[in-house]
């Protein structure tokens, strides 16, 4: 799959970041492989990045979308992992848990058998470097299929399925949800002191409306750009997690129902991916598109006012006289676009100009005279570009 470019790209920082994920992954990728084999690096053929707004409910549904995509293990909770034992041992010598820790220690707990038919990793990716890494790791899921795909392990290295799932909900329910989550946990322990049983733990961001707040501002501000990178790579479901419980359930078995539909089997993928997707293609379209124009302007400068003064003359009054319907066709006999170049001249200026210009040939045969003798007919050939010139038409509201 192609790789959308992030909104913050042109940020120094996040260039920074990207380089930081590129030396972070191979780092991990090698250890793996030192440690494992790489023909151990059998990763589930389906992951869902769970991710949401404080109080969104990942954690209410999580156990239901395990039991509707039928997992037989529980969900990888980053939370969790920060507490095992793994971790608690590089605190306990002072050293600091950052992207790099985190990630190894996902992507073992992601080589467990247990999650060999599916996985839900609930709290990532959360920084731009968490997702560059999950970028690298598609691709090389990917470049271990093909490498082992003439093998016995063949099966083993299935076409990876990542669905990022963000369930949502607005800044006001995100608050309240946390506020009534805090209140519920400090009735529980004042009960489970009385009773003497164990005590739940309590979030300090639950107990004030501020706290609350600012944990919502900080997922949008730091979570929730970085997510958008995803959605032109992997499937991307963006989930409304406001009203009931059945509603926000049926929500996600219609959106999950959808893209199920969508998935391809191993074969027909492998038999249509050398065909390029649509945005590898555009993705430099327009850069192309500046530079041709460029190009035109500066050696066949000549051919190409000719092309703009016939744009102006002969086809935007007729485009102005379609502005309501947004689309004109016009025949014209101009022996200018028996040069190809023209045409494609032509075409160009009306795309960077935000039409969409289509131009066709016809051959027509006008009969001239009747040879003397033999009583054939002689024709001759009319040659007549069809255009076809769409663009966005005026919106009239009726009534």
């Amino acid at each position: 799959m192609s790789e959308a470019r992030n909104p913050s790209s042109n940020n120094p920082n996040t260039d920074l970041e990207v380089k930081d994920a590129q030396i972070i992954f191979e780092s991990i990728w090698a250890s793996l492989e030192s440690d494992l084999g790489r023909s151990k690096l059998s990763f589930p053929r389906e992951i869902f990045w769970l991710n949401g707004a404080p109080g969104a409910g990942k954690g209410t549904n999580t156990d239901f979308i395990l039991k509707y995509r039928d997992y037989g293990a529980a969900p990888i909770v980053i939370s969790d992992l920060l507490s095992s034992p793994e971790a608690k041992k590089r605190m306990d010598a002072g050293m600091l848990v950052g992207d790099r820790e985190v990630i190894e220690l996902l992507f073992r707990k992601l080589l467990d058998p247990q999650y060999v038919t599916g996985a839900i990793v609930d709290g990532f990716p959360r920084s731009m470097v968490q997702v560059e890494c999950l970028k690298m790791l598609f691709a090389r899921l990917n470049d271990l299929r093909l490498e082992f795909r003439d093998t016995p392990d063949a099966l083993r290295f299935p076409k990876p399925h990542f669905h990022i799932l963000v369930l949502f909900v607005d800044e006001n329910e995100s608050v309240r949800r946390q506020l009534k989550r805090g209140q519920e946990a400090l009735d529980y322990n004042q009960k489970a002191t009385k009773e003497g049983l164990p005590l739940v733990e309590v979030r300090k961001t639950d107990l004030t409306a501020d706290a609350a707040r600012n944990r919502y501002l900080v997922f949008k501000e730091r979570t929730y750009e970085p997510l958008q990178s995803l959605r032109d790579i992997f499937h991307y479901h963006f989930i409304n997690a406001q009203g009931t419980l059945p509603e926000v359930q049926a929500r996600i078995i219609k959106e999950l129902q959808y893209q199920s539909s969508l998935e391809l089997s191993e074969e027909t993928f492998d038999l249509i991916s050398p065909i390029p997707l649509s945005s590898q293609i555009v993705k430099h379209a327009r850069q192309d598109l500046v530079r041709r124009l460029d190009d035109y302007a500066g050696r066949h400068s000549k051919l190409f006012k000719q092309v703009i003064e016939l744009i102006q003359t002969k086809f935007m009054p007729i485009i102005h006289s379609h502005a309501i319907s947004g689309q004109a066709h016009v025949n014209s006999e101009t022996p200018m676009f028996d040069d190809p170049l023209a045409i494609a001249m032509f075409i160009d200026i009306f795309s960077e100009r935000g039409f969409h210009a289509v131009v066709d040939q016809h051959r027509i045969e006008i009969p001239e005279m009747v040879q003397p003798g033999t009583g054939k007919v002689l024709t001759r050939v009319k040659k007549v570009w069809r255009i076809s010139i769409r663009f966005t038409g005026s919106e009239i509201r009726r009534g």
